[in-house]
């Protein structure tokens, strides 16, 4: 008899940009396309149908607000979560949006993932601005980093914990997209932290069987990235420096099937 499936939500916390949008259609389908890639590499491999994939906007509010899978954002506008006995998991994705920013959708989303914590069984993941939330969530600050952008592929220095949940062997570290000016500030108290870099101390963390967050960008690559990096230079938010750099780092290997590996074995383990 087979095991139930996962059934993951990915709580989408903006929209991708055009050329990406034309390949993926949303962030969803993003992380849907390296879960699915990696979880041909599990052993024994995991079957498609054992991973049920939802999506939400989470950021549009509701035009009906008498749906059932609603969050009140406190200012009478709801937005679309899913009911908590529907699903094992979240997925935060990135965002461009400033995971500090007292806004009505990022309040409502902080207060999800607040309750999903502390329900004992559904699971989370975060990634870059999810990540970010998942530290306000349990308590931490977040905000600017005095260190400026961190992107395109750069390496994270592993701790011994980081090494074994992510399975990257001793000594080795990890090579990444980023794509991020801001950063938790701290480790919550219980938090296992899995890594760090010059630019930003807070890598990623990992509680079994209740949260793994990653700073980086498993979900990226090189395509995605330089879409984002001419966008960023054409808007003046990138200078031809940071530009320059971003680029010429763009299409350098990394590790994200083996980060979304990780994140499998997290949402497997105990099952």
């Amino acid at each position: 008899m087979s095991p139930p499936p996962i059934r993951l939500a990915i709580l989408e916390c903006d929209t991708p940009l055009p050329r990406t949008r034309q390949k993926y259609t949303s962030y969803s389908g993003v992380f849907t396309t390296l879960l699915r890639a990696a979880s041909e590499t599990l052993f024994p491999p995991l079957p498609a149908s054992l991973l049920q994939i939802s999506a939400y906007n989470v950021v549009t509010p509701l035009d009906n607000n008498n749906n059932k899978n609603a969050t009140n954002g406190g200012t009478g506008e709801q937005f679309p979560y899913p009911d908590l006995a529907d699903i094992d998991a979240i997925l935060i994705t990135g965002s461009r949006f400033n995971s500090f920013d007292d806004t009505p959708w990022i309040n409502t989303l902080v207060g999800f993932v607040k309750a999903c914590l502390g329900s004992g069984r559904v699971r989370v993941v975060g990634v870059c601005f999810g990540h970010q939330i998942v530290g306000r969530a349990l308590g931490v600050g977040v905000g600017r980093s005095e260190t400026g952008w961190e992107m395109s592929v750069c390496g994270v220095e592993l701790t011994g914990r980081g090494r074994e949940v992510l399975g990257v062997a001793e000594g080795e570290g990890l090579k990444i997209h980023q794509m991020h000016k801001d950063v938790v500030y701290d480790y919550p108290s219980d938090v296992e932290p899995l890594g760090f870099s010059p630019k930003c101390e807070v890598q990623g963390m990992y509680i079994a069987r209740k949260l793994i967050t990653i700073q980086g960008h498993p979900e990226f690559n090189r395509e995605i990235v330089t879409e984002l990096l001419e966008a960023r230079h054409e808007q003046g938010i990138f200078n031809d420096e940071i530009f320059e750099d971003g680029m010429r780092r763009v299409g350098d290997g990394h590790d994200g099937v083996l980060v979304a590996r990780a994140f499998l074995r997290f949402l497997l383990d105990g099952r």
